[in-house]
């Protein structure tokens, strides 16, 4: 298994299963094996392993991940292992998780972990939890300004609090979320040009630019990134461009709205 690994508006931790070498992830670098959690805007990230390997991905909500992580900025742009973030609780979560007798039960176990730990740290204001939501709901098609009046705050306030809290700037993540509303769109066969202008970017110049910076590839070979299409709640089921990933089997799930996804590499 080799696979780079897309940027998405999400702290994503992969539980690692596997009872052989596992997964290993790198970025910048950096090396991690087993469980991790990724940051928003971990890089050139890739995943790649040897055999057969089970993981269970589980997207976060930045304003979430904060209350089961702590503060987010100390996670932005980074690969960390579980083990760092919750230390012998990694490994009992690991535990609990393996000896699960199928994938719903995993689901329900995953429920409970993280469901106990919530409340484990501060909050994020909120006016950011508020930020965060609604930059997602306009698809990132917002300004900095307009939020700050919206909460009441000073546009340099936003600006600090969301930062820290969250672990990127209010303009990185509207420009995270429409990258992310644009990928979509191209997963699905849509052509450059309307995703463009759907997404709101000024021109199909501008679309090649940012998904080159977040995804340092060009739109086409985006849309046909075996990170996409092996993701079918995420993502589309298929896509026109044949994206594919025959080493990577997905698990039957619960209900296709799960925020917790089993992958058998």
């Amino acid at each position: 298994m080799d696979i780079a690994m897309v940027a998405y508006p999400s702290v994503t931790l992969l539980v690692d299963l596997s009872e052989g070498q596992g997964v290993v992830y790198e970025t910048r670098g950096r090396h991690e094996r087993g469980s991790v959690v990724v940051g928003l805007l971990p890089g050139d990230l890739r995943a790649t392993g040897r055999g057969v390997g089970q993981l269970l991905q589980i997207r976060l909500d930045p304003v979430a991940a904060a209350a089961l992580f702590g503060a987010s900025a100390e996670l932005s742009g980074t690969v960390v292992a579980l083990k760092e973030v919750w230390g012998h609780d990694a490994g009992r979560a690991e535990d609990r998780l393996r000896a699960a007798a199928s994938w719903d039960e995993r689901f329900t176990i995953a429920v409970d972990i993280l469901g106990r730990r919530l409340g484990a740290h501060p909050p994020v204001d909120p006016q950011i939890a508020y930020a965060w939501r609604r930059t997602l709901t306009i698809g990132g098609r917002v300004r900095v300004d307009g939020l700050a009046d919206e909460v009441g705050w000073s546009r340099k306030r936003l600006w600090s609090r969301f930062r820290s809290q969250l672990g990127i700037t209010p303009k990185r993540a509207a420009r995270l979320v429409r990258f992310d509303h644009a990928a979509h769109l191209l997963a699905a066969g849509h052509a450059a040009a309307r995703v463009a202008g759907e997404s709101g970017y000024v021109d199909q110049s501008h679309l090649h630019r940012e998904v080159a910076t977040f995804a340092g590839l060009t739109p086409t070979a985006l849309a046909a990134a075996p990170w996409l299409a092996v993701d079918d709640v995420a993502w589309p089921t298929s896509s026109p461009a044949g994206a594919s990933t025959p080493s990577c089997e997905r698990p039957p799930r619960p209900r296709r709205d799960t925020s917790a996804r089993g992958r058998r590499c």
